[in-house]
């Protein structure tokens, strides 16, 4: 598979934009989108969807075989990715259909980990803590979740998480718009 950096950079180049134009369409900084584009950066899937879009493309073009076709999805069917960069483990929850509204995902966030990138993106966001301990910052505010606890959140809210123990934490995600 191709690099998700170097996709991007190609898809810029072939429709002759510079940094500065898919900044201003995707509302990424230059120095970030210069980073992503050298492979330097991790890049959450939020970003990359505004990416996507400021391309008109489907963001599954960045991904190899994370699509299924079929309502049910078995453990052994279900594809574990991370997006380039990252030590985030996303795997993918739903079936595929027309018209779906919703994106599940299982996250499995590592030790230590806090997310420097703050989010702000159309939609909602649900979280339910498998495993571990989650810390979310909402807004000003921080919610910290323990195994059972959920959160769910208008996605337009600037937004960031951390896990802030020695174990890596699980969390069930179900997020829209759908994005895959």
């Amino acid at each position: 598979m191709e690099n998700i950096h170097r996709k991007i950079k190609n898809l810029r180049l072939e429709n002759e934009m510079t940094l500065k134009d898919l900044s201003e369409q995707t509302g990424l900084s230059v120095s970030f989108l210069s980073q992503i584009e050298r492979g330097s950066s991790s890049l959450a899937i939020t970003s990359l969807k505004k990416i996507s879009d400021a391309f008109n493309m489907n963001i599954t073009y960045f991904f190899e075989e994370i699509e299924n076709h079929n309502y049910a999805l078995h453990k052994e069917e279900q594809k574990r990715f991370k997006l380039e960069g990252s030590d985030v483990t996303h795997v993918r929850l739903a079936g595929k259909f027309p018209e779906r509204k919703i994106e599940p995902m299982m996250v499995t966030i590592p030790p230590n980990k806090q997310f420097t990138e703050k989010y702000s993106h159309p939609g909602e966001e649900f979280y339910y803590v498998l495993k571990g301990i989650v810390i979310f910052k909402i807004e000003e505010k921080e919610y910290v979740l323990n195994v059972g606890d959920s959160i769910h959140f208008p996605s337009e809210k600037v937004h960031e998480w951390k896990n802030p123990t020695n174990e890596e934490s699980v969390l069930i995600s179900v997020l829209t718009p759908v994005i895959f």
